[in-house]
């Protein structure tokens, strides 16, 4: 809605409940809103920083709860992972003990299931950075519509990007390094079943 359907709407004609003013360098703010505060009754003048902190307070609440939930779905999703990597090394246990009755060193098993984790996350965030670009396209043009905004309300930038796909390495190379390591220290032959 614009400014003068608002007022038609409201009935308020040219009445405003809050205007800037911009000052220069050099002005003392805290004496111009004393004397701001002190021409007419039934108006308050404040610091743009102080209104900013009392209406974004809200959003910081708003930031927080969506903080909290990326933390515990990066927890849940890294333990999530680190159950798959063992259950998938769990399933090759005799092709790996073969290799190690046949000479391969532990160092070369574990680094060929870390290179395989390795590659799995990278494949992984590619596939999410691509599948969240195109989930933000679809939430902008929907909410776009339906409010008839230029807002954005889903933007991916390239600190969230790098963000996701650092964490994705790193938890991908840890559960491949703990499944590897916990499958190297058994004997090949219990591997077996022996």
């Amino acid at each position: 809605m614009h400014l003068d359907q608002l007022q038609r709407i409201s009935g308020y004609g040219d009445r405003v409940d809050r205007f800037a003013i911009a000052t220069r360098p050099s002005v003392d703010i805290d004496r111009t809103l004393e004397r701001i505060n002190h021409v007419a009754f039934g108006f308050r003048a404040y610091r743009s920083r102080d209104i900013a902190v009392e209406t974004s307070r809200t959003f910081q609440v708003v930031s927080r709860f969506h903080r909290a939930i990326g933390v515990i779905t990066i927890v849940a999703s890294s333990v999530f992972l680190l159950c798959i990597m063992v259950l998938k090394v769990e399933e090759r246990r005799r092709d790996i003990a073969a290799l190690r009755l046949m000479g391969i060193s532990r160092s070369s098993v574990v680094r060929s299931i870390i290179i395989e984790a390795a590659v799995v996350a990278v494949l992984g965030s590619v596939l999410g950075v691509v599948l969240g670009w195109a989930v933000s396209l679809f939430v902008n043009w929907h909410y776009q519509a339906l409010y008839r905004t230029p807002l954005y309300f889903s933007i991916i930038t390239p600190p969230i990007v790098s963000l996701a796909v650092s964490l994705s390495l790193v938890l991908g190379i840890g559960a491949g390094v703990l499944a590897s390591m916990r499958l190297v220290r058994t004997p090949p032959l219990a591997l077996f079943g022996r």
